[in-house]
């Protein structure tokens, strides 16, 4: 990550395609952004996957925020592991094409932060 784009927040960035051949974020590198998202967010044991849980009243605005994250997800190109129950909501950020962590899952993850 370049000093630039260390000053512009996550959440106004946009996606960059990403696909094999990208080395993923080391570990290092996946703590200082998460240390840039709500303190929820949880780096996964292997440095591979981050998580954060959402509860909600009821049903209705459980599928609300699910439905806001798609938008999210649509609009960036870059899709999230959802777990969604009646009154809660796990999502999970993990690059799919480099098998661990990229930037774009932190972009992804700070606009669900806004929601």
């Amino acid at each position: 990550m370049s000093e630039r784009d260390d000053a512009v927040e996550l959440s106004d960035r946009r996606c960059a395609p990403c696909e094999g051949g990208v080395e993923p974020l080391s570990r290092a590198h996946a703590e200082a952004l998460l240390a840039r998202l709500h303190r929820d967010w949880t780096l996964d044991d292997e440095a591979k996957g981050i998580v954060r849980s959402f509860r909600f009243r009821d049903f209705y605005r459980t599928m609300s925020f699910v439905n806001a994250i798609a938008h999210v997800a649509n609009t960036e190109d870059h899709h999230p592991d959802l777990e969604v129950g009646y009154d809660r909501c796990r999502v999970r950020y993990r690059t799919h094409s480099i098998r661990g962590l990229s930037v774009n899952d932190f972009i992804c993850a700070a606009k669900i932060d806004r929601l």
